[in-house]
């Protein structure tokens, strides 16, 4: 099923639809945080990446939560933006020599990745509750309210030494 197909024709299709994509992000982001761990030399970096792939799994069992309450399969759909995403982050981290340059661009590429995140959790949660479904959207919301935080302790890491170090 592409994003805009015959096969979404209602509110709630595209509600399992979208579930159906960050559900595969989310896995493709757990196989793809090891690696980004293991070329971190930064500690705050490394450990911060670590943290979040706890965090990451816990949202994935979250998001079957929501599958559940919502009455679908757990299933995942092919992503390409999230595929894109790790991909590019995967190629600039094997281009990358320097590694004080290469903690610089594993934040870049984790807050592209957050960011993608946080769209889609931000969007799920208002159709969520449009379709009445709060008890979907307060389980949703511990996801994004992770991601969020994600996104600002890397932002705070970029600010207060990674980026002065790789310039």
């Amino acid at each position: 099923m592409g994003f805009f197909t015959k096969d979404i024709k209602t509110l709630n299709d595209l509600f399992v639809h979208t579930l159906r994509d960050i559900y595969y992000a989310e896995q493709q982001i757990t196989k793809n945080l090891p690696d980004m761990i293991e070329k971190a030399t930064d500690g705050s970096l490394k450990k911060g990446f670590e943290t979040h792939l706890a965090e990451t799994k816990n949202q994935i069992i979250r998001l079957e939560k929501v599958f559940k309450m919502h009455g679908v399969d757990a299933t995942g759909v092919d992503c390409p933006a999230i595929d894109g995403i790790l991909e590019e982050a995967s190629d600039i981290a094997g281009d990358v020599d320097d590694k004080k340059v290469l903690d610089a661009a594993l934040i870049a590429a984790a807050q592209a990745v957050e960011h993608y995140e946080i769209t889609r959790y931000g969007t799920l949660i208002a159709w969520a509750n449009m379709l009445g479904r709060s008890d979907c959207a307060s389980v949703l919301q511990q996801n994004l309210d992770e991601e969020k935080a994600t996104d600002q302790k890397l932002n705070a890491m970029a600010l207060r030494g990674v980026n002065q170090k790789a310039a």
